[in-house]
């Protein structure tokens, strides 16, 4: 039998395995021993240190559950922190780190995934949903990136769009960013400066008592015409599976600017047919979004974390708008015939809750969901624990892995995976 032994830090972020603790994991608010399969420790992933929360171990005698307060390692005692792991593009997580709050701050926003210590190195609970490789971060920020930013900014001098991409491409280290200079696959063009809604975990704009935002929302929108001189330059330029992406994590909402979109839409087809236009969405505009395909957006992806009012509307806080209008902008889509991705928001405990995957299955299926794409919520698992107590859908929690499982059995045309498809993928 396999034993995963539990990870800690010490105040310095160095990571040691528990000489005798067996690793526990988080489903919402239970703390349970090994479960599953794990896997090796994905390439590009990264242990990381979760400061003011303990780690708790699994006596593997008694099965108890051990918070462990403190540790004494090379002669020195110390608090420990808890250890999860943070995973590359690809891979989606299906448990948390076993902890529990203590004295700390709020953490960074990542998506903190369980990890041990295995008999051949370090693991955590995850499945690889999506084996393509053009997202493999081997092919980003390599050593010609900023010759490549440069050149791109000289043919486009003062284009707002590239002015704040430059920023996401070569300190962010975005991919999608980073994807505009390198001429290929989707690329991202930010829009908007203002949004509707104040979702909790938003990474660029946090409140005071919030953890650092890990991005600068960008400070000027951009005109129509320089996000269509972007546009058909890369439409043009990318080779293969090409797309454009409005909207980004970097901004506000792009449908609050909806009218400047469908105008560069405009112009972009009226120079160039090749690829694929998406847009990156709340849904909360459902005009503007009707719009935006009349012009030729062929794609959308909408967010979500629940197809559940209430649990929808206590994450993303809604101004002027509610659930009823992304359901509206998700049924829009389907009527235009786009290609329909939910890009879908996931906290293990919470969204596998039984009622939670029977409501996501009823939108699917209502309108033809072509794709969900899973994206590990990064937050504090602490402050979402908190904010769905009570909120959406009961029922018990069926695992990640098999709330995968079964939305592929109720949808069998269902894409599931963590990357956009290009108009050649498309059914």
């Amino acid at each position: 039998m396999r034993t995963y032994k539990l990870l800690l830090a010490d105040p310095k972020g160095r990571v040691v395995e528990h000489p005798w603790l067996l690793a526990s994991l988080r489903s919402d608010e239970s703390i349970l021993p090994p479960t599953g399969k794990p896997i090796p420790l994905p390439k590009h992933a990264k242990l990381a240190h979760l400061p003011g929360r303990v780690p708790v171990g699994v006596d593997p005698e008694s099965g108890e559950l051990v918070p462990v307060t403190e540790f004494e390692l090379e002669g020195k005692r110390f608090k420990p922190h808890a250890v999860g792991a943070v995973l590359p593009p690809g891979y989606t997580r299906t448990y948390l780190p076993g902890e529990v709050k203590a004295d700390g701050p709020v953490l960074p926003q990542w998506a903190y995934t369980a990890a041990a210590w295995g008999e051949d190195g370090p693991v955590v609970w995850a499945v690889h949903t999506d084996r393509r490789t053009h997202w493999d971060p081997e092919r980003y920020s390599t050593p010609e990136v900023k010759t490549l930013v440069k050149d791109h900014l000289a043919r486009f001098p003062d284009n707002q769009v590239l002015k704040q991409l430059k920023t996401c491409a070569l300190v962010y280290r975005c991919f999608t960013s980073q994807n505009i200079f390198y001429s290929r696959d989707e690329a991202g063009i930010p829009v908007s400066v203002m949004c509707n809604a104040a979702c909790v975990g938003c990474i660029s704009d946090q409140p005071d008592d919030g953890p650092p935002a890990s991005h600068d929302r960008m400070d000027h929108g951009p005109t129509a015409q320089e996000m269509a001189d972007v546009g058909i330059y890369h439409l043009e330029h990318a080779p293969g599976r090409t797309m454009i992406s409005y909207g980004q994590g970097c901004e506000g909402e792009p449908l609050t600017r909806w009218k400047v979109i469908e105008e560069s839409i405009r112009l972009i087809r009226a120079k160039t047919k090749r690829g694929s236009i998406n847009i990156n969405t709340n849904g909360s505009l459902t005009r503007g979004l009707d719009a935006l395909f009349a012009a030729g957006l062929d794609a959308v992806r909408v967010s979500l974390n629940s197809a559940v009012k209430d649990l929808y509307e206590a994450y993303y806080k809604p101004n002027r708008y509610g659930w009823e209008d992304v359901e509206a902008s998700i049924a829009v889509a389907h009527r235009r015939g786009g290609y329909l991705a939910l890009n879908l928001l996931l906290f293990p405990g919470v969204t596998d809750r039984s009622g939670e995957v029977d409501a996501l299955v009823k939108l699917v299926k209502k309108y033809k969901v072509n794709q969900i794409q899973t994206r590990p919520l990064a937050i504090d698992p602490a402050q979402y624990i908190e904010l769905a107590r009570g909120r959406g859908a009961g029922g018990e929690p069926m695992g990640v892995a098999e709330m995968l499982k079964h939305l592929q059995k109720k949808a069998p045309w269902l894409v599931i995976g963590n990357f956009a498809r290009g108009l050649d993928e498309r059914d």
